[in-house]
């Protein structure tokens, strides 16, 4: 197993990863000219990371980390994590945990105070998983707003 940054050749497998975690949104064609030039936006983005797990040259879990400046704590950067995958026939093996220590590590070597993450999955698995890889959940109340 390895841990990395995403190569930018990666998006498909990326973007299989994602149907996975979103599977009532449609499939989103890599090779649109739209999806292609917003991979390439974000990939030009350096505080915007996108960490893989990739076991037999298959990309099978992932997240992302936004490290976002910030004029608070002595100045120091805030990291949020979002879209958090496993696929499904690799889980309970350590990918997805290893994916966000990384990210972590990441965070604390470019100063952050915090990482904030969020999932809607409340079940017992789900926040055993975040609080094992790091996370406390009983700190703070978190909202969300949409738009309507």
């Amino acid at each position: 197993m390895t841990i990395r940054l995403i190569k930018p050749e990666e998006l498909s497998q990326l973007l299989a990863l994602y149907a996975h975690l979103h599977p009532d949104e449609p499939e989103i064609d890599y090779s649109d000219d739209a999806v292609q030039s917003l991979w390439r936006h974000i990939l030009e983005q350096p505080h915007l990371r996108y960490y893989v797990a990739e076991k037999d040259r298959r990309l099978v879990a992932s997240c992302t980390l936004a490290i976002i400046s910030n004029l608070t704590h002595d100045l120091r950067p805030y990291g949020v994590i979002q879209n958090v995958i496993t696929d499904p026939h690799y889980r309970k093996k350590g990918f997805g945990t290893k994916v966000l220590r990384k990210a972590l590590e990441e965070a604390w070597a470019a100063g952050c105070y915090k990482v904030v993450l969020s999932t809607l999955d409340k079940s017992r698995d789900t926040v055993r998983f975040y609080e094992g890889a790091g996370f406390h959940s009983n700190q703070r109340t978190h909202f969300i707003a949409y738009p309507q």
